[in-house]
């Protein structure tokens, strides 16, 4: 319990200079991975957080819960069909980032089996749209960019579920050398259930909050604590028969979206206060749970970390944007900012408590976490720098441009 005492107190301390903090280069999930790296050194004295490993995995599961949901809700289902860029990103570009992080991860990690390469490669798709928050944010750069970025973002994570569910059933059967069909049949049984699940929890549940409010039944408060209501039941009531959780989560969300339409951002706030506090607890818990791991880091784990951030993320996004108008300086910036985060923490942690016999178990998890440690370094570092010196080469061709004509 000392440990949340001491997250706590740092959430604290944190609240009280973060305006200032706001004009540096440094974004609070730094200072929180930087604070669990600390309590896992050992140098306070108090490196139990592993006490109760159960209720750290709740709290997980919970977070990225609320994200799926809020993410999706977020999303305006007819924008999407209109919008072709984010499209090829969820489609082509996704698909590409699954399969190149595979077989990089086969070829540079070659003590891990197929499938843990496959799970790093499911884990590792996904982007983090609170770590590019400075870059959607930034009013200089095109709106379709950023709203691409943030689309993608927030569907990516939910998309990459059923792949991870499917490769995490396949090491099951392989480890336990049981017949692959029966998981396999198992796991598409999740994804349909928990995706029926979803539908149904978020329609209903969607029109009985866009009815309230319309007669205005519900006070600003609980109507933000409707939509968390909704996304943990979705999520608990898919688990308890047997469907994917996170996945009636984020169909939830999409369903909950669809039915309060343009009041949906109104009621999606508690990724403001609550979810934010959720979300620094898992950067936090990363730091303590990688830092007795970084003496056991190979040349071969850093360099996959790199290449993750960079080849395996933009060679895709290049791919799936062929064809269009975008310039190539706007193709490397999207390329570029692809943040990996939370998603990406919870899924592994999920991944390793569904199949506790991995026997790269050590390797699967330092080449996740030193990804996300490098990513929320370095897109942190550069998102506004960067973001400002795209604006300025967009704005110089642009007055090019006129000049020639």
């Amino acid at each position: 319990m000392i440990e949340f005492v001491y997250f706590l107190i740092i959430v604290f301390i944190f609240s009280l200079i973060s305006q200032r903090i706001e004009s540096i280069p440094i974004s609070p999930q730094m200072i929180f991975i930087g604070a669990g790296m600390l309590l896992g050194s050992g140098f306070l004295g108090v490196v139990n957080l592993n006490s109760d490993p159960g209720i750290v995995l709740f709290i997980a599961e919970i977070t990225l819960v609320l994200v799926l949901f809020s993410d999706a809700s977020k999303i305006n289902i007819n924008d999407l069909r209109k919008n072709n860029l984010t499209l090829r990103l969820l489609s082509i570009g996704l698909s590409l980032t699954i399969i190149s992080g595979i077989v990089v991860a086969t070829l540079l990690l070659t003590d891990l089996s197929i499938w843990e390469a496959a799970i790093i490669g499911a884990v590792l798709a996904p982007t983090d749209a609170a770590l590019g928050q400075v870059v959607v944010e930034n009013r200089k750069l095109p709106l379709l960019v950023r709203e691409t970025l943030e689309v993608e973002s927030g569907l990516n994570d939910g998309l990459a579920v059923p792949f991870l569910l499917l490769f995490v059933a396949w090491s099951i059967a392989e480890e336990t050398f049981s017949p692959v069909g029966f998981f396999i049949e198992t796991t598409i049984a999740q994804i349909g259930f928990g995706a029926l699940i979803g539908i149904i929890i978020g329609l209903v549940g969607g029109w009985f909050v866009y009815k309230a409010q319309e007669h205005k039944w519900m006070t600003e408060t609980f109507q933000r604590i409707s939509l968390i209501a909704l996304a943990i039941i979705s999520w608990l009531i898919a688990d308890q028969i047997g469907g994917s959780g996170f996945i009636a989560a984020f169909v939830a969300g999409l369903a909950t979206g669809y039915m309060l339409k343009d009041k949906v951002s109104s009621f999606i706030r508690f990724t403001e206060a609550e979810g934010q506090l959720l979300n620094l607890f898992v950067f936090f818990l990363l730091g303590f749970i990688i830092f007795p791991l970084l003496p056991n880091l190979t040349w071969q784990i850093v360099l996959y970390a790199i290449l993750s951030l960079t080849i395996i993320r933009m060679l895709p996004v290049g791919i799936s944007l062929i064809g269009s108008t975008l310039k190539k300086e706007t193709i490397l910036f999207m390329g570029w900012f692809g943040p990996r985060g939370l998603a990406s923490i919870v899924l592994v942690l999920i991944a390793l408590e569904e199949q506790p016999l991995f026997p790269g178990e050590e390797t699967l998890l330092l080449a996740v976490f030193t990804t996300v440690l490098l990513s929320v370094f370095l897109h942190g570092m550069t998102a506004s720098p960067l973001a400002n010196i795209y604006a300025k080469i967009l704005a110089k061709m642009d007055n090019t441009c006129m000049e020639k004509e």
